[in-house]
């Protein structure tokens, strides 16, 4: 599916452009570099890390007291929840804008 944008919930205000890192399992936390945009089904307490280096979650699932949503505020980082297809639509390595103020996923053009 090659949608031009994804919606969901604000968890976090905020604006963040960078590429995508999609997280299915606890193993892949590994590869995940300062920067990148976090996108994965949803977060748990051993995400914290990669959470502190990304530059915006994006998450499948959860509401605004979901562990994301909590975190992200903690560390001030924009955050969309709720977008229920986020891991499936968007790719590794693709270049995307979080637009935490509408609650939009933009892919670059």
């Amino acid at each position: 599916v090659h949608l031009s944008e994804l919606k969901g919930m604000i968890a976090c205000p905020g604006y963040a452009k960078g590429r995508v890192r999609v997280i299915r399992k606890t193993g892949e936390m590994k590869l995940f570099q300062e920067g990148e945009i976090l996108v994965t089904n949803q977060t748990t307490p051993e995400f914290v890390p990669i959470m502190k280096k990304c530059a915006a979650i994006i998450t499948e699932q959860g509401g605004i007291t979901s562990h994301a949503a909590i975190i992200s505020r903690e560390l001030k980082k924009p955050c969309i929840i709720g977008t229920k297809i986020a891991t499936t639509v968007l790719l590794t390595g693709e270049v995307v804008e979080v637009d935490a103020y509408k609650g939009i996923v933009r892919r670059e053009t």
